[in-house]
């Protein structure tokens, strides 16, 4: 289940972002982080991703609303206990359905780490397909800069 990130999710999502399993890929999740989030931005949307009610992870998407580039796009992340569940790709196909049937986007974009390859897996079994490396794309938790990969997916092939 996703909702709306709230004040109350801050406290297990600040113990979820030391996993090591985590932060390798999510560095920054701290307090001041996740208040922001729950703050909000206009373009930006905050999900608390929950399981038998309890807080499992965190999702973002945002929305590209120029008419020339209108397109939209996904970063998530789970607790190391419930990654290769299927909930990620749960997750990522919800928010993507959300994107395309309810917010009209025809084009979806994310970027997982390039040799990140559990994310990668779980974003083409929603659709997405690779479309190229971003080199030198974010710096990594260990300080240096890591390659990205750009996936999207067109409203046709949401799976």
């Amino acid at each position: 289940m996703l909702r709306t990130l709230a004040d109350a999710d801050v406290a297990r999502l600040v113990e979820i972002g030391r996993e090591p399993g985590f932060s390798a890929w999510w560095p920054d999740l701290d307090a001041a982080s996740l208040a922001s989030m729950v703050a909000g931005e206009p373009s930006v949307s905050s999900y608390a991703i929950l399981s038998a009610g309890s807080v499992i992870g965190v999702a973002q998407t945002y929305e590209e609303d120029d008419p020339e580039y209108r397109h939209a796009g996904i970063d998530l992340g789970l607790a190391t206990a419930w990654q290769d569940q299927g909930l990620g790709t749960d997750a990522v196909r919800t928010l993507a359905r959300h994107l395309v049937r309810e917010r009209g986007h025809h084009r979806l974009v994310i970027d997982p780490a390039a040799h990140n390859h559990r994310a990668i897996r779980c974003y083409e079994k929603v659709g997405f397909r690779p479309v190229g490396v971003m080199r030198m794309y974010e710096r990594g938790a260990d300080g240096t800069w890591h390659d990205g990969l750009l996936m999207d997916l067109l409203a046709a092939e949401l799976r």
